[in-house]
């Protein structure tokens, strides 16, 4: 944590940066807490990248953020690479340390847990098989805390069914693969159906799955946070079955990354819920 007698400073880089929610989150966290200081976006290309990071502790940057096309590329950039950051295959925090050593962090497999417990307190990883659709870099996360939490049974479904081939051969039991045609079958006796693609999110086509097979019981997810509401969310929600939007993993990914820059774990208060609502 930096001395307090100095201006705190953070941000996020990415190209593009400026459709981000994370100047909006932290700097709520930083005058709630009575902190001085700011966080900002970079709008940094591939190019500038190892610069840029490199910049932030001369500047006095307690950190960063990193959003596309910047998290893979973050991995071979920083000094220490924090276990499931490297599992995940990305870097969405860095860490600046006053001698200009760079930690990289992934906080989106917290992030989805945590928006997980909040909305369904109850909720277990091992209550029952769970279907995961995607098998991007969203998808790495959600696994990862799926099985950091006991998951006893995940069924990955991918367009490519090769994609979910290798998640399967790298992370082995409890994942297996399932081909594309096989999606809605996949749903029966699922205890949770998670949807990390980005199809429902404003601009893209809804999700092409059918839930007839799905059990009302089970919790449906979608990362999607742009609409709060998915064409699948909504199904989902018509049908009995409780659903989580994508806000949740959004606000508690941010958390630990404010924590490790300015030594407070903030809390996720209704006003800052709204406040980033009434941008979505």
């Amino acid at each position: 944590m930096r001395h307090p007698d100095h201006f705190l400073l953070a941000g996020v880089m990415g190209d593009p940066v400026m459709h981000s929610r994370s100047p909006k989150l932290h700097n709520y966290w930083l005058a709630r807490y009575g902190l001085t200081g700011t966080y900002v976006p970079f709008a940094i290309t591939k190019d500038r990248l190892a610069a840029a990071l490199r910049a932030l502790a001369p500047l006095g940057f307690a950190g960063c953020n990193l959003t596309i096309p910047h998290k893979q590329a973050a991995l071979d950039l920083v000094d220490e690479l924090d276990p499931l950051a490297r599992r995940i295959g990305a870097v969405n925090c860095v860490v600046a340390a006053p001698d200009g050593s760079l930690a990289g962090y992934n906080h989106d497999a917290f992030g989805y847990v945590e928006s997980i417990r909040e909305a369904q307190p109850g909720w277990r990883a091992d209550k029952g098989p769970i279907v995961v659709i995607g098998a991007g870099g969203g998808a790495r996360a959600v696994l990862a805390g799926l099985l950091d939490q006991g998951a006893r049974e995940i069924r990955l479904v991918n367009r490519t069914f090769a994609r979910a081939k290798e998640l399967e051969a790298e992370w082995g039991q409890p994942i297996t693969a399932i081909e594309w045609k096989g999606r809605a079958a996949a749903l029966a006796g699922a205890a949770m159906l998670v949807n990390t693609t980005n199809q429902g999110m404003v601009g893209q086509r809804a999700l092409d799955l059918s839930l007839d097979a799905l059990p009302v019981t089970a919790l449906v997810s979608d990362i999607v946070y742009i609409p709060r509401e998915t064409a699948l969310l909504a199904a989902a929600r018509k049908r009995g079955n409780p659903t989580v939007n994508g806000l949740g993993m959004l606000l508690n990914q941010a958390r630990p990354a404010f924590h490790s820059w300015f030594g407070i774990m903030p809390e996720i208060t209704p006003e800052l819920r709204s406040m980033i609502e009434a941008t979505t």
